[in-house]
């Protein structure tokens, strides 16, 4: 009986795979193919998926405290300017009272992204900002050069927005908040694939219960979503990540400080999520502190996981860091290290993160430095073959494209062809041997690609000792 259901068993796994690529083809536009998540995929086998930290700097780039920089809180924005090149910066410093629920919005430059040319410059903003710094720059083609910056923070009770035509003088589009939301984080996007705004913003929820007082009905700091076309009319905001029940690594009192840094890669949006643990230290068996306005169980820890989507609206997100805090105490992220911003620099992506020594809030007028990492472009998660053959094959696809390109680093071997709508190999798209770590590996097969353009293909990867990222249509 035991092997009649083994026999069983792999039969419908058959009929399922067969199923499955049997289904309607993928449309693939042009542009990067990433094996973020299993979505194109088929079948894999003795593969592993492996989310691939970036390098960090040695040292941040703006620093805490009294500093010739000031930076205050960890929530910034970089942009490389498309006409000059030159980096530009909006981060939160303080202000003279030091008061610990407003700043000011600074500006700084950078010809490298990497060293910046002090001094900052205070930015002309009419009104208070609470916490939050998110500009986008809609090019020096838009239609209205005055309003060609866009700047968004939050400001109780809601999401504020002020345009300006140099990112130095700014004027609120509206007297009062676009929409409402009750807590104070907040990022604006632009949703290149679906044309419209993307704002996610903190909101705190109930019913979430504490373990150590059952009483008591905390609150979470749930991210929220909503889109606009005209930045005035805003759907209802909606929640897009829960802490998860039983994940190994979130067991306890999981919160979310936002998300930020979302940009599009091919038919993905990518962005990068805040984690706060405010029930534990970054060093374990530190003691507990206490503070002028509240008593804390834990001095905090956060890091920072990847997010996805492929329709605007519904996220998938990673619960292994990306960017993880520095496990070496006193070093400047050892607490948190909490991603804000990817700039696409040549082959490389830019992450900027805020990084915190000691905690939450810890000393945070001190100890709050904006950071660096940086990766090849394209290099978030692999799926990574050892001693054994790996295989993947893609769902069944349709693309239009001249050139395919693979981002792959092979220190053993790789291969790569197409096969049709069965399954079967394609004549002139047979195998090609990849060799080498690149992020451009060119195919080039007997065939012109652009024959197949609106047939329905496959592909197939068979590597060893090597890690595969992503396919590239131009």
């Amino acid at each position: 009986m035991k092997n009649l259901f083994v026999i069983t068993f792999i039969l419908i796994a058959s009929i399922t795979t067969f199923a499955q690529y049997k289904t309607e083809p993928v449309q693939l536009n042009k542009g990067p193919q990433l094996f973020i998540d299993d979505y194109l995929i088929a079948e894999q086998s003795f593969l592993t998926r492996t989310v691939n930290n970036p390098k960090k700097m040695d040292k941040p780039i703006l620093y805490g405290g009294q500093s010739k920089d000031q930076v205050w809180q960890p929530y910034f924005s970089v942009i490389q300017d498309p006409e000059t090149k030159r980096f530009k910066m909006w981060y939160n410093t303080f202000v003279e009272s030091m008061n610990i629920s407003r700043c000011k919005l600074s500006y700084i430059e950078s010809d490298d992204g990497i060293n910046w040319h002090r001094p900052f410059h205070v930015c002309d903003y009419p009104e208070e900002i609470q916490f939050g710094c998110t500009v986008l720059d809609r090019g020096q083609d838009f239609i209205n050069p005055q309003e060609r910056y866009l700047f968004a923070t939050y400001l109780k009770p809601g999401f504020r927005i002020a345009t300006s035509p140099d990112g130095i003088k700014w004027k609120p589009i509206s007297k009062d908040p676009v929409f409402l939301h009750n807590h104070d984080i907040t990022t604006l996007h632009w949703d290149p694939i679906r044309k419209h705004y993307l704002a996610v913003v903190s909101h705190r929820l109930p019913g979430f219960s504490d373990p150590n007082n059952p009483k008591m009905d905390e609150q979470r700091r749930i991210p929220h979503q909503t889109v606009s076309k005209d930045l005035i009319n805003w759907e209802p905001i909606k929640p897009i990540f829960w802490p998860k029940v039983g994940a190994p690594i979130e067991k306890g009192e999981t919160q979310f400080y936002a998300m930020s840094g979302v940009i599009a890669r091919g038919g993905l949006l990518i962005g990068l999520v805040k984690i706060l643990r405010d029930d534990i230290n970054a060093t374990a068996g530190a003691s507990t502190y206490e503070m002028a306005d509240m008593d804390r169980k834990a001095a905090g820890l956060g890091y920072t996981v990847l997010a996805w989507s492929r329709d605007g609206y519904t996220w998938q997100r990673d619960y292994e860091p990306f960017i993880p805090n520095n496990p070496v105490p006193g070093s400047w992220d050892h607490a948190m290290a909490w991603g804000d911003e990817q700039v696409i620099v040549g082959n490389e992506t830019f992450l900027y993160y805020g990084g915190y020594q000691r905690g939450h809030k810890v000393n945070r007028f001190e100890e709050r430095h904006l950071c660096l990492a940086r990766m090849p472009v394209d290099r978030y998660v692999s799926r990574d073959a050892d001693l054994n053959t790996g295989y993947l094959i893609t769902k069944p696809v349709l693309f239009n494209s001249e050139q395919l390109s693979v981002n792959a680093n092979i220190k053993g071997e790789m291969r790569v062809r197409l096969l049709d709508s069965e399954r079967n190999p394609l004549n002139d798209f047979g195998w090609v041997e990849l060799k080498g770590d690149s992020i451009n590996h060119e195919v080039k097969w007997k065939g012109k690609l652009s024959s197949l353009s609106g047939k329905t293909v496959c592909l197939e990867f068979q590597f060893k000792h090597a890690q595969l990222f992503s396919f590239n249509l131009n």
